[in-house]
Protein backbone atom coordinates (compact mmCIF):
# COMPACT_ATOMS: atom_id res chain seq x y z
CA UNK A 1 0.00 0.00 0.00
CA UNK A 2 2.98 2.47 0.95
CA UNK A 3 4.48 1.94 -2.73
CA UNK A 4 0.98 2.01 -4.09
CA UNK A 5 0.65 6.12 -1.48
CA UNK A 6 4.28 6.76 -3.14
CA UNK A 7 3.69 6.07 -6.89
CA UNK A 8 -0.16 7.57 -7.30
CA UNK A 9 0.77 11.27 -7.42
CA UNK A 10 3.68 10.53 -9.72
CA UNK A 11 1.55 9.01 -12.14
CA UNK A 12 -0.12 10.83 -14.87
CA UNK A 13 -3.62 11.58 -14.17
CA UNK A 14 -5.34 8.84 -16.65
CA UNK A 15 -3.18 5.90 -14.96
CA UNK A 16 -4.11 3.84 -11.56
CA UNK A 17 -1.87 1.82 -9.24
CA UNK A 18 -3.75 -0.66 -7.33
CA UNK A 19 -2.41 -3.30 -4.60
CA UNK A 20 -3.28 -6.96 -5.94
CA UNK A 21 -2.54 -10.01 -3.70
CA UNK A 22 -3.28 -13.69 -3.54
CA UNK A 23 -2.26 -16.04 -0.52
CA UNK A 24 -1.63 -19.83 -1.44
CA UNK A 25 -4.49 -21.64 -1.72
CA UNK A 26 -7.18 -19.10 -0.81
CA UNK A 27 -9.67 -17.96 -3.63
CA UNK A 28 -9.91 -14.41 -5.67
CA UNK A 29 -13.10 -13.37 -6.95
CA UNK A 30 -14.38 -10.90 -8.53
CA UNK A 31 -17.14 -9.07 -7.69
CA UNK A 32 -19.87 -10.81 -10.00
CA UNK A 33 -24.14 -10.33 -9.15
CA UNK A 34 -26.39 -12.88 -9.66
CA UNK A 35 -30.31 -12.53 -9.84
CA UNK A 36 -33.04 -14.96 -8.52
CA UNK A 37 -36.47 -15.01 -8.49
CA UNK A 38 -38.22 -14.98 -5.39
CA UNK A 39 -38.01 -19.48 -5.31
CA UNK A 40 -34.36 -18.78 -4.44
CA UNK A 41 -33.96 -20.34 -7.71
CA UNK A 42 -31.34 -19.15 -10.28
CA UNK A 43 -33.33 -17.16 -13.48
CA UNK A 44 -30.62 -17.98 -15.72
CA UNK A 45 -32.89 -20.56 -18.39
CA UNK A 46 -33.07 -23.98 -18.55
CA UNK A 47 -35.05 -23.92 -21.88
CA UNK A 48 -32.85 -22.38 -24.46
CA UNK A 49 -35.94 -21.22 -26.48
CA UNK A 50 -36.89 -19.56 -23.30
CA UNK A 51 -33.72 -16.48 -23.76
CA UNK A 52 -35.04 -12.73 -24.74
CA UNK A 53 -36.09 -12.62 -28.46
CA UNK A 54 -36.21 -16.89 -28.73
CA UNK A 55 -32.69 -17.31 -29.58
CA UNK A 56 -31.88 -20.37 -28.61
CA UNK A 57 -27.92 -21.40 -26.46
CA UNK A 58 -26.58 -24.06 -27.42
CA UNK A 59 -25.37 -25.59 -24.57
CA UNK A 60 -22.35 -28.42 -24.17
CA UNK A 61 -23.41 -31.97 -24.40
CA UNK A 62 -20.83 -33.45 -21.57
CA UNK A 63 -18.37 -36.26 -23.35
CA UNK A 64 -15.77 -38.10 -21.58
CA UNK A 65 -12.55 -36.02 -21.19
CA UNK A 66 -9.55 -37.32 -22.68
CA UNK A 67 -7.62 -37.11 -19.49
CA UNK A 68 -8.56 -36.62 -16.06
CA UNK A 69 -5.88 -36.81 -13.27
CA UNK A 70 -5.46 -36.01 -10.00
CA UNK A 71 -2.78 -33.38 -10.00
CA UNK A 72 -0.88 -30.00 -8.05
CA UNK A 73 -0.93 -26.71 -9.83
CA UNK A 74 1.27 -24.50 -8.58
CA UNK A 75 -0.13 -21.90 -5.91
CA UNK A 76 1.90 -19.47 -4.79
CA UNK A 77 1.54 -16.31 -3.00
CA UNK A 78 1.39 -12.99 -4.54
CA UNK A 79 2.14 -9.38 -3.33
CA UNK A 80 2.07 -6.93 -6.39
CA UNK A 81 0.94 -3.53 -7.40
CA UNK A 82 -0.04 -3.14 -10.78
CA UNK A 83 -0.59 0.09 -12.61
CA UNK A 84 -3.30 0.41 -15.06
CA UNK A 85 -4.17 2.73 -18.26
CA UNK A 86 -8.12 3.31 -17.07
CA UNK A 87 -8.09 5.37 -20.46
CA UNK A 88 -7.52 2.04 -22.20
CA UNK A 89 -10.12 -0.21 -20.63
CA UNK A 90 -7.96 -0.57 -17.35
CA UNK A 91 -5.25 -2.08 -19.60
CA UNK A 92 -2.54 -3.51 -17.07
CA UNK A 93 1.01 -1.06 -18.02
CA UNK A 94 3.23 -2.07 -15.36
CA UNK A 95 3.71 -4.51 -12.25
CA UNK A 96 5.83 -4.09 -9.42
CA UNK A 97 6.47 -8.39 -8.07
CA UNK A 98 7.19 -8.19 -4.83
CA UNK A 99 8.73 -11.79 -4.23
CA UNK A 100 7.50 -14.05 -1.56
CA UNK A 101 9.28 -17.31 -0.27
CA UNK A 102 6.56 -19.32 -2.00
CA UNK A 103 7.92 -18.22 -5.51
CA UNK A 104 11.36 -19.43 -4.79
CA UNK A 105 11.03 -22.77 -2.94
CA UNK A 106 10.29 -25.14 -5.56
CA UNK A 107 11.58 -25.51 -9.30
CA UNK A 108 8.02 -25.80 -10.59
CA UNK A 109 6.78 -22.05 -8.62
CA UNK A 110 9.77 -20.71 -9.89
CA UNK A 111 9.02 -22.00 -13.87
CA UNK A 112 5.18 -20.83 -12.63
CA UNK A 113 6.63 -17.14 -11.46
CA UNK A 114 8.74 -16.35 -14.81
CA UNK A 115 6.30 -17.96 -16.98
CA UNK A 116 4.00 -15.02 -15.22
CA UNK A 117 6.79 -12.38 -16.10
CA UNK A 118 7.52 -13.48 -19.87
CA UNK A 119 3.53 -13.33 -20.45
CA UNK A 120 3.53 -9.42 -19.06
CA UNK A 121 6.38 -8.68 -20.91
CA UNK A 122 5.45 -10.39 -24.40
CA UNK A 123 2.24 -7.88 -23.76
CA UNK A 124 4.38 -5.17 -23.26
CA UNK A 125 3.44 -4.67 -19.29
CA UNK A 126 6.98 -3.55 -17.62
CA UNK A 127 7.84 -5.46 -14.42
CA UNK A 128 9.85 -4.86 -11.52
CA UNK A 129 10.63 -7.50 -8.96
CA UNK A 130 11.65 -6.68 -6.01
CA UNK A 131 13.02 -9.38 -3.72
CA UNK A 132 14.26 -9.54 -0.12
CA UNK A 133 13.74 -13.73 0.57
CA UNK A 134 17.06 -14.47 2.37
CA UNK A 135 15.47 -18.04 2.88
CA UNK A 136 16.04 -19.07 -0.71
CA UNK A 137 18.95 -18.97 -2.29
CA UNK A 138 17.46 -18.76 -6.08
CA UNK A 139 17.06 -15.79 -8.28
CA UNK A 140 14.51 -15.07 -10.21
CA UNK A 141 16.19 -12.52 -12.52
CA UNK A 142 18.66 -14.65 -13.87
CA UNK A 143 16.59 -17.40 -13.87
CA UNK A 144 14.22 -15.44 -16.07
CA UNK A 145 16.78 -14.52 -18.62
CA UNK A 146 18.75 -18.39 -18.77
CA UNK A 147 14.46 -18.96 -19.96
CA UNK A 148 14.63 -16.34 -22.58
CA UNK A 149 18.33 -17.51 -23.68
CA UNK A 150 19.57 -14.21 -22.52
CA UNK A 151 22.92 -12.79 -19.51
CA UNK A 152 23.39 -9.82 -18.01
CA UNK A 153 27.18 -9.23 -17.63
CA UNK A 154 26.09 -6.71 -14.47
CA UNK A 155 25.01 -10.07 -12.55
CA UNK A 156 27.84 -11.85 -11.35
CA UNK A 157 28.68 -15.74 -11.84
CA UNK A 158 26.95 -16.43 -8.08
CA UNK A 159 24.23 -13.63 -8.50
CA UNK A 160 22.95 -12.16 -5.29
CA UNK A 161 19.77 -14.18 -3.76
CA UNK A 162 18.50 -10.76 -3.07
CA UNK A 163 18.24 -7.94 -5.66
CA UNK A 164 15.46 -5.57 -7.50
CA UNK A 165 15.31 -4.93 -11.22
CA UNK A 166 13.32 -3.03 -13.71
CA UNK A 167 12.58 -5.00 -16.76
CA UNK A 168 10.65 -3.91 -19.98
CA UNK A 169 9.76 -5.04 -23.49
CA UNK A 170 9.39 -3.11 -26.39
CA UNK A 171 8.66 -3.98 -30.17
CA UNK A 172 10.85 -1.08 -31.43
CA UNK A 173 10.77 -2.76 -35.18
CA UNK A 174 10.10 -6.62 -35.63
CA UNK A 175 12.35 -8.23 -33.05
CA UNK A 176 11.60 -7.57 -29.40
CA UNK A 177 13.64 -5.35 -27.27
CA UNK A 178 14.43 -6.47 -23.42
CA UNK A 179 15.98 -3.35 -21.32
CA UNK A 180 16.69 -3.98 -18.13
CA UNK A 181 18.10 -2.57 -14.58
CA UNK A 182 19.63 -4.69 -11.98
CA UNK A 183 20.51 -3.78 -8.88
CA UNK A 184 22.07 -6.12 -6.08
CA UNK A 185 20.71 -5.49 -2.41
CA UNK A 186 23.29 -6.09 0.48
CA UNK A 187 21.15 -6.00 4.04
CA UNK A 188 21.38 -3.54 6.22
CA UNK A 189 22.23 -1.07 3.00
CA UNK A 190 19.44 1.75 1.39
CA UNK A 191 16.98 -0.05 -1.27
CA UNK A 192 17.93 1.29 -4.76
CA UNK A 193 15.23 3.84 -6.98
CA UNK A 194 14.32 2.23 -10.08
CA UNK A 195 12.13 3.58 -13.46
CA UNK A 196 9.03 1.88 -13.87
CA UNK A 197 8.26 2.14 -17.50
CA UNK A 198 4.72 3.11 -18.50
CA UNK A 199 3.43 3.23 -22.29
CA UNK A 200 4.75 5.49 -24.57
CA UNK A 201 8.86 5.86 -23.10
CA UNK A 202 7.67 7.21 -20.00
CA UNK A 203 8.73 6.37 -16.78
CA UNK A 204 8.16 7.12 -13.00
CA UNK A 205 10.45 6.36 -10.30
CA UNK A 206 10.23 4.00 -7.67
CA UNK A 207 11.92 4.89 -4.63
CA UNK A 208 11.74 1.76 -2.71
CA UNK A 209 13.78 2.70 0.59
CA UNK A 210 11.46 5.70 0.93
CA UNK A 211 8.13 3.41 1.16
CA UNK A 212 10.51 1.29 3.23
CA UNK A 213 10.97 3.75 5.45
CA UNK A 214 7.32 4.91 5.33
CA UNK A 215 6.02 1.12 5.93
CA UNK A 216 8.32 0.93 9.01
CA UNK A 217 7.55 4.25 10.58
CA UNK A 218 3.71 3.44 10.04
CA UNK A 219 4.21 0.21 11.26
CA UNK A 220 6.44 1.09 14.16
CA UNK A 221 9.11 -1.08 13.37
CA UNK A 222 12.01 -0.08 15.17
Amino acid sequence: MKIVESLSPKLPPHYLAAPQIHLGSAVEIDVATFEYDHTGQSTWPTDPDTQTGGTATALWKATHPTLRVETDLPDMDEYEVRVYDVTRGRKLVAAVELVSPSNKDRPDTRQAFIAKCTALLHQQVSVILVDVVTTRASNLYTELLTFLGQADSSSTTEPSSIYAVACRGTRPRQRWLLETWYRPLTVGQPLPTLPLWLPDDRAVTLDLEASYEETRRVLRIG
